[in-house]
């Protein structure tokens, strides 16, 4: 793995344009990774993973934790791994221990000798040996160590815990896996203790990794204390190594990452809106947002998403977003995604993943240009100002 910083803005920002490149892929970043189940996209095979844009679609993120039913270990390795089982050869498949869909971290039923994990099947508690198994087995491009996951809201004693089981099974990881310096991830905890999470953050850069994950947030932190403890740890991280964030999903969050030096999100955020049959449709760049001037039903979305089962969209034949190039908005209309959302038609998650997934990447890869052309700052002030007074109106 290779990874260079390209650009670092010039104002107050520490936002940064990269290039991530494992094999004969690329990527710049800042950028998505796709959030799937087994290793693709929930409502998405691999011919349709191929339509999205390229290489912005090549990111995707895998849990281990959810193969603890099966196809077992051996099988995995037999096949080749994940790039082999799942047909994409090009593809960065990056994997994290738990996500906040099916495998959930439970901190309170974690404890020295692993972490525990809420899934379909019950409760995981997963140690480092086993942990590294199926990491052993899968062969993904990268992937992060095992890590004690704690909430926002418990004590500093338990904070502590966190930090030192972390590293300890950091430490274990390594041992179990030679080649860990090629890609392995050190973890970042700590909760939503600053002091911890500088000393979680000085310790694994002392580690022998490619990159850093920063875990632990969306449990419950206010958004001032993720911003402070974002920029406390990126500040404690050397510049030269990617730095990838859990669960910052929404379009706000991830300007407040990329503005803390974060190269990389891993988020459930395309997934929820499209099991509650949302579509985005906030302009994705500042000549968007200059251009656009119409008023979303407040009782069927928000200026950032609309909700297409509502009655509303009933007879609208019009795109979802005009400028879309997606194949979901070339090929179909608001009123047929409501007519299958409202019969329960599977293709309705398919055709909205699609969409998402799509508009979505197009926001990234224009954070990305904002950066390049010094403009990021500009970007961030007239998103959420825009954001703010479509919500004024809204209320009014």
């Amino acid at each position: 793995m290779r990874f260079a910083v390209k650009k670092i803005c010039a104002g107050g920002a520490k936002a940064r344009a990269g290039l991530l490149q494992i094999g004969s892929s690329s990527v710049e970043t800042p950028a998505l990774l796709l959030s799937t189940r087994k290793g693709l996209p929930a409502f998405m095979s691999c011919d349709l993973l191929s339509s999205l844009p390229l290489p912005d679609s090549l990111l995707l993120n895998v849990c281990p934790t959810h193969f603890i039913e099966g196809p077992p270990s051996k099988t995995l390795s037999n096949i080749g791994g994940l790039h082999r089982m799942l047909g994409l050869p090009d593809h960065i498949l990056v994997a994290t221990a738990g996500e906040p869909i099916e495998s959930l971290p439970s901190s309170e039923a974690s404890n020295k000798f692993g972490a525990s994990f809420e899934t379909p099947s019950g409760r995981k508690l997963v140690k480092p040996s086993d942990y590294m198994e199926l990491i052993s087995s899968m062969k993904p491009d990268l992937w992060a160590s095992l890590a004690d996951e704690v909430p926002a809201w418990v004590n500093e004693k338990r904070n502590k815990t966190s930090v030192d089981r972390t590293l300890r099974w950091l430490d274990a990881c390594i041992a179990l896996d030679a080649a860990v310096g090629a890609n392995g991830l050190g973890v970042v905890v700590g909760g939503s203790s600053i002091e911890q999470r500088k000393l979680c953050a000085t310790e694994v850069s002392k580690r022998n990794v490619s990159g850093f994950w920063i875990g632990g947030f969306g449990l419950g932190e206010s958004v001032e204390e993720r911003c402070n403890l974002l920029n406390a740890v990126t500040d404690c991280l050397p510049s030269e190594k990617p730095r990838i964030v859990s669960r910052l999903g929404l379009p706000e969050e991830v300007l407040e990452g990329v503005a803390s030096g974060i190269d990389l999100f891993d988020s459930t955020y395309i997934y929820q809106l499209t099991m509650g049959g949302f579509a985005l449709i906030f302009p994705v760049d500042m000549v968007e947002r200059e251009m656009q001037n119409g008023v979303v039903d407040s009782s069927a979305g928000d200026s950032t998403k609309i909700n297409l089962r509502a009655t509303t969209y009933r007879k609208d034949t019009s795109r979802i977003v005009d400028s879309c190039t997606c194949f979901t908005c070339q090929n179909h209309t608001r009123a047929y995604l409501n007519h299958l959302l409202n019969v329960h038609e599977m293709l309705a998650q398919i055709l909205l993943e699609i969409h998402n997934t799509h508009h979505y990447l197009r926001f990234f890869r224009s954070i990305r240009e904002a950066i390049k052309d010094g403009e990021f700052d500009l970007f961030w002030k007239q998103f959420v100002e825009n954001r703010r007074s479509q919500i004024a109106a809204a209320v009014l």
